[in-house]
């Protein structure tokens, strides 16, 4: 498995959040970023998951709620690289992955697109 430290990766996340274009990041409404080492055990190798009421799901309704929750797992993105480069790109991956099911792209369309 590659090293790489939980700080340098959580810097790589950062790093992908800042390349996301400015003009969809203020459209992101309620939604908290965080690393986590592992998944849950039922999917150990999950790289990523997005939690809460995507913004197309979202109505009149949608007040006083938690934050959404997009969690980028360090552990499995980590056994999968070969390298530091393939890190920085499978991360970036993965957080627009995430970002994009805050926006209401499914799975299916996010494969096509080559975010899969």
């Amino acid at each position: 498995m590659l090293e790489m430290t939980r700080e340098e990766f959580e810097e790589l996340v950062a790093q992908a959040l800042d390349r996301i274009p400015p003009e969809l990041t203020r459209l992101m409404d309620n939604v908290a970023v965080f690393v986590e080492d592992e998944p849950s055990a039922d999917d150990p190798e999950l790289l990523g998951l997005y939690e809460g009421t995507p913004l197309t799901d979202r109505g009149e309704w949608y007040a006083g709620v938690l934050p959404d929750r997009i969690t980028i797992y360090r552990g499995p993105t980590l056994r999968m690289c070969r390298s530091r480069d393939e890190v920085v790109e499978e991360t970036e991956i993965t957080v627009v992955h995430e970002i994009a099911h805050h926006f209401g792209i499914d799975d299916e369309r996010l494969h096509a697109l080559g975010y899969g």
